[in-house]
């Protein structure tokens, strides 16, 4: 059974300006005083789920142990279907350098490995992203909300908006990728909406509904 979040503290538990910046686009309306765990100078837990939920059930209650606080954790990634899945939950760790994280060179990689296999066609080149938002109360009790957005992958990218893989990825029923659309247009969804054209909206509005009573 879901619990009723009312507004006040609540800490982001996350060090990607990209994500903080849509979390807190979404969950703006609601009256929320926002805080991330990179702004609070948190370090950031090591990630060994093979899953989002256990990744974003690691991060939310890293936070909240650390700040006593409600802590809300996305963990998200680009599914391949002609990479069996790939890269997954390790979306991130294929940008990689050493030196920080080099998105277009893990955009690179997806496409070498599609073109290995031959897939060349929209239908070959099906992928999907997955959000998976986990919420930690300070007792420990977790809730997990999930949301995918499917669509296929094009090269080469296009848009300089959003951030990660958006520039390589275009949504079922639109001929844009995600880096080419506006944060409102992404997400397609704020509160009264019916529909929500993101996986992190889809998440968030599931979240919403539960959580903060939106219907």
């Amino acid at each position: 059974m879901t619990r009723r979040l009312e507004p006040g503290r609540l800490v982001l538990a996350t060090h990607n300006d990209g994500k903080l910046r849509e979390i807190r686009g979404l969950i703006g309306p609601f009256g929320f005083d926002v805080l991330s765990a990179g702004e609070l100078g948190l370090p950031e837990p090591e990630e060994h789920g093979t899953t989002f939920e256990e990744n974003a059930r690691t991060k939310a209650m890293a936070a909240m142990q650390a700040t006593g606080l409600p802590a809300l954790a996305d963990d998200s990634g680009i599914c391949v279907d002609a990479l069996e899945g790939a890269p997954g939950v390790h979306t991130a760790d294929w940008a990689e350098t050493g030196n920080g994280r080099d998105f277009m060179m893990a955009m690179r990689t997806v496409e070498e490995r599609l073109r290995a296999l031959g897939a060349t066609d929209p239908a070959e080149r099906r992928a999907a992203f997955v959000a998976v938002l986990c919420l930690a109360w300070p007792d420990g009790h977790c809730e997990f909300f999930r949301g995918e957005a499917p669509g296929h992958l094009i090269w080469p990218p296009r848009g300089d908006l959003g951030f990660g893989y958006d520039p390589v990825f275009v949504p079922d029923g639109h001929d844009r990728t995600f880096g080419e659309m506006s944060a409102a247009e992404k997400h397609g969804w704020t509160p009264g909406d019916a529909e929500a054209l993101s996986h992190r909206a889809r998440a968030f509005k599931l979240f919403a509904h539960d959580c903060l009573g939106v219907t």
